[in-house]
């Protein structure tokens, strides 16, 4: 099964997307956004840079566990990953973007 994006609502009513591979676990997250244009925009620049490995920021956390952040053409972060055990899950977690990111499913969850 392809990924797919999924389209929500938080508590306090701001919208946001998880990208989901083909397995349903969640490989990114958005920011919230105030309008759910904003975050269809999101998931227009997600299919967009996904594919390209020089918009992938590589960092490691205060607990020091390996994470990543997609990023746009003009540097903003698009979506961050969950954290991982090793830099190698943490690659895995990259190309499953890679694949998944172009998907054009997207599931409104939102409320």
């Amino acid at each position: 099964m392809a990924g797919y994006f999924e389209l929500k609502t938080s508590k306090d009513g701001q919208t946001y997307f998880v990208l989901k591979a083909g397995n349903h676990q969640v490989i990114l997250q958005s920011e919230l956004y105030t309008t759910r244009a904003a975050a269809e925009n999101g998931i227009k620049s997600v299919q967009t840079n996904s594919p390209l490995d020089e918009r992938y920021e590589r960092a490691v956390s205060k607990s020091e566990k390996p994470y990543f952040n997609l990023k746009a053409g003009n540097h903003q972060v698009i979506g961050t990953s969950e954290l991982y055990e090793s830099e190698a899950s943490r690659e895995n977690g990259i190309e499953s973007v890679k694949t998944n990111g172009s998907s054009e499913t997207i599931k409104d969850l939102t409320t």
